[in-house]
């Protein structure tokens, strides 16, 4: 389905669906119950309104939003792949299952990509391996504080940004530790497992995944409610494809900003609400890299993204930054849990 289109096949009801069910689905043995209830549908149309959005692109999927710096080992990553070589280079990379993320932006760094493993120790192996097979040097960059981060935002909307109709947001600097692993039970692995690409779509979705790994339905719920409370899971409800609902002008932002003033510019900064990404990650003075904070901007247009940026310039991050376009995905994919959780 194009971008352009996806409004003319949506009745009220599915935008409702569409922006209020990106997260707080309910953890229950029949979750489409209480939310047919809520939008005045039946359970069987409320499971079809999902199954129709995801098949047509709106939705990327159903289901947890896994948090992998928490359950395991995770850094963004890139290399200046020689544009005789791109596509080589892409390769290469994509087909290194751990990575679960892969951009084209336009910057010296060229190629962006995420490494999620079972331990500090593996990821930074395959980043060896990839210098090695790539003859690239890789920019590792491991979140250090998250500020905010979430890619929940309304898109039934004209709105030229992600969250520009939201309030401001409370935020906390949230230490992130590299040698991070989930303390997962024998139960809650086999859970992330049985997860990690998107709960069954059924009326049933949770008894479906304890029958999958011969669990009781009881314990799976009691299980998810554990790994969202201790944030192994981020959110259950529906993954909107941002790309196809227009927000496809996005911007990664790095400044380089005063150690002394950073804990307290990335706070105040994740609280607006044209910022959905926003976190700490080192310095890497050695390589020419001087930014320390990086910010996400998700838009439909790159001029209002721009003029965004010169208001964060201007009135929050008065230092030095560079702004690098996402120009195209090379790989989207969740992180693989199997490795996460498997060893």
């Amino acid at each position: 389905m194009a971008a352009a289109d996806w409004r003319d096949r949506i009745d009220d009801t599915d935008a409702r669906l569409i922006d209020e069910y990106q997260s707080g689905f309910p953890v229950q043995e029949r979750p489409f119950e209480a939310v047919a209830a809520d939008l005045g549908i039946t359970e069987a149309d409320a499971v079809e309104r999902v199954r129709r959005l995801r098949e047509e692109g709106v939705f990327r999927r159903f289901g947890a939003v896994l948090n992998p710096p928490v359950i395991g080992s995770s850094t963004l990553a890139a290399v200046k792949a020689p544009e005789d070589r791109y596509e080589e280079i892409a390769t290469t990379i994509n087909d290194i299952r751990q990575v679960n993320h892969n951009y084209r932006r336009n910057h010296e760094w060229n190629m962006w990509f995420v490494v999620t493993a079972s331990s500090r120790e593996k990821r930074d192996r395959i980043l060896d391996d990839i210098e090695s097979e790539t003859g690239c040097e890789v920019l590792n960059l491991p979140m250090l504080t998250d500020y905010y981060i979430d890619l929940e935002f309304p898109v039934v909307n004209s709105d030229r940004f992600a969250r520009e109709s939201l309030e401001r947001t409370d935020v906390a600097a949230t230490r992130i530790s590299e040698d991070a692993t989930g303390d997962l039970s024998r139960l809650e692995a086999d859970l992330l497992l049985a997860i990690q690409d998107g709960f069954p779509l059924s009326a049933t979705p949770y008894r479906d995944v304890a029958d999958a790994i011969g669990a009781n339905v009881a314990d799976v719920l009691d299980a998810t409610e554990r790994l969202l409370a201790n944030g192994c899971i981020k959110r259950v409800g529906c993954v909107v494809n941002h790309v196809v609902t227009g927000f496809d002008a996005n911007c990664m932002v790095v400044w380089d900003v005063p150690d002394d003033e950073l804990d307290d510019r990335g706070v105040d900064v994740g609280q607006l609400p044209y910022v959905t990404l926003c976190y700490h990650r080192p310095r890497r003075p050695d390589q020419d890299w001087p930014y320390n904070l990086f910010t996400m901007i998700h838009g439909r247009e790159s001029d209002a993204v721009d003029a965004k940026i010169d208001e964060l310039a201007a009135d929050y991050l008065p230092f030095e930054h560079e702004r690098l376009y996402s120009e195209e995905t090379l790989k989207q994919t969740g992180a693989r849990y199997d490795d996460l959780v498997g060893e």
